[in-house]
Order: structure tokens, then sequence, then C-alpha cells
């Protein structure tokens, strides 16, 4: 195991808060660690009958536009499940009838303790978006089929996404079929 002997916080964010660490590693040599601190997130693969509900939206970092679950960070103290129904009402204006937790996944633990958990929702229109000031959504409905041959063509190309078709594809919809 690896022994943090001196940090520091490099940067305070909105949304994260990056540390430098000198570390203690298992062989006794010494090295540094930058950590991205995440308070984590959610994502929701939600179920209209047979459509799957995405947004669209611009995301500056990879200067496109993604086609993605329904997503968003976790406020201090909030329950995911709790934040899954908050999201995706604003997002899509879509309410859920069901919700299961399908698993929760770091998502890139080489430098963050960012902890995304992705649920399955039955759901139905029961308003208009909402979204957050400053973020420009578009709801987009596609057959699991379709955006699973969106992941393989490599238009799908967000984690959480990809994570969350896949999952459903090959352990839900797999396990109901039996």
């Amino acid at each position: 195991m690896e022994e943090s002997i001196r940090s520091a916080e490099l940067f305070r964010g909105r949304i994260i808060n990056v540390e430098k660490h000198d570390v203690k590693l298992i062989d006794g040599s010494f090295s540094t660690r930058e950590v991205v601190r995440h308070s984590g997130a959610v994502g929701v693969l939600a179920l209209d009958g047979e459509n799957v509900i995405l947004v669209k939206q611009y995301r500056f970092p990879v200067e496109k536009y993604m086609l993605e679950i329904p997503a968003g960070g976790l406020n201090p103290g909030e329950d995911p499940a709790d934040c899954a129904r908050r999201e995706l009402l604003e997002e899509t204006g879509y309410g859920i009838s069901d919700l299961e937790l399908m698993t929760v996944f770091c998502s890139s633990p080489g430098f963050t303790d960012e902890r995304i958990s992705l649920y399955l929702a039955r759901v139905q229109k029961v308003a208009e978006p909402t979204p957050d000031s400053g973020e420009f959504l578009e709801t987009v409905l596609l057959t699991l089929d379709e955006a699973l041959e969106k992941v393989r063509c490599g238009e799908i190309c967000d984690g959480k996404t990809i994570s969350a078709l896949l999952f459903f594809e090959t352990i839900i919809r797999r396990r109901k079929k039996r």
C-alpha cells in the first residue's frame, strides 16, 4: 500500500479539487501523486418503453457534442438515488417510476477518486426540462440496439454511457432472457 507522507492542495474549484502528495511506495522508495478529488456522480440509463433517453451536449474539454446518459454530480451529503431523480428530471423532464442501482465504478482511479453510481430507471415524461444555467441539452431517444450500434461505431464515446449501456445489455437484459 502507498502512504501519503505530505500533501498540498494545488487547486480548489467548484467541481474538483487537486492535491499533490509525496508518497512512500510499497518497496520503500518515494514518488509523487497528483489527485483530483470529486464528490461523485450518478448516471441514469432511462428507459421509456423500448427507448433509451440520452442527452446531446457540447463538452468543452473534448471540443465536441456528445451523446450521454443523463448524469450529474452529487451535492454534499446527497443520496445518489435522489441525485439520479433530480438530474433526470432537470435534464430531460422525465420522472422515474422504478429505479434500480446497476453498479458503482471508479471513473479513472489513476488520478481521481470519483465514483459514479449507474442507475437503471423506468420513466415517463412529466415536465419540460429545466437544465442548470449554462447547460444546453437536447433530449435524444434511441432504441437500445441503436444506442449500442453508436457505441460500436464510436459515435457514443462517453465512458459512463458506454458502461451503462453495456452493463444493461450484458448483465440485465441477458439475465431476463433466460
